[in-house]
């Protein structure tokens, strides 16, 4: 990343509801397979690669969307600020309630979903540097799904 990447606000005001002034939307992952996620947007509020190293992120997931199940080796930290909605860290299933905050530990695997009748934002606070996120294979579905509200839960497209 470089000094251009950088987004360092002092304030940004919110130009209606969950949407910020010169924050443009984007789909959840332009580059990735979008059968593996379902009515995700994402908004990059803060950049900083210099100082401190982190960025925040705005994630909404509309009604009956999802994120895709994934895990890696850099941490998030979630805050749901709208909505409604639950998420998978690891093995645990999360109800997730406004201004929770929710830790998503290095190579655990994780999904967010909004419920069935209400958007699910969140902010989201990622190191610059990350790594690229590693899909479950069939075997892992197979030990994610041994627990049957895990197996209920998730929304996958298992990778060969």
């Amino acid at each position: 990343m470089n000094h251009e990447d950088a987004f360092l606000p002092i304030n940004l005001a919110q130009s209606e509801p969950y949407r910020w002034q010169g924050v443009s939307e984007h789909v959840y992952k332009a580059d990735g397979d979008v059968s593996s996620f379902k009515d995700v947007t994402r908004r990059k509020l803060f950049i900083d690669p210099e100082k401190s190293g982190i960025e925040l992120r705005y994630f909404e997931i509309a009604p009956t969307g999802h994120t895709t199940l994934e895990k890696h080796d850099h941490i998030h930290l979630v805050i749901p600020i709208r909505g409604a909605g639950s998420c998978l860290v690891d093995n645990k299933l999360i109800k997730l309630e406004i201004n929770d905050v929710v830790h998503v530990p290095s190579w655990a695997w994780h999904q967010f979903r909004a419920s069935d009748d209400d958007h699910l934002g969140f902010l989201c606070l990622v190191t610059c540097e990350r790594d690229r996120p590693t899909l479950p294979t069939k075997e892992d579905l197979e030990i994610l799904k041994k627990d049957p509200s895990v197996a209920d839960f998730i929304r996958a497209h298992q990778i060969s």
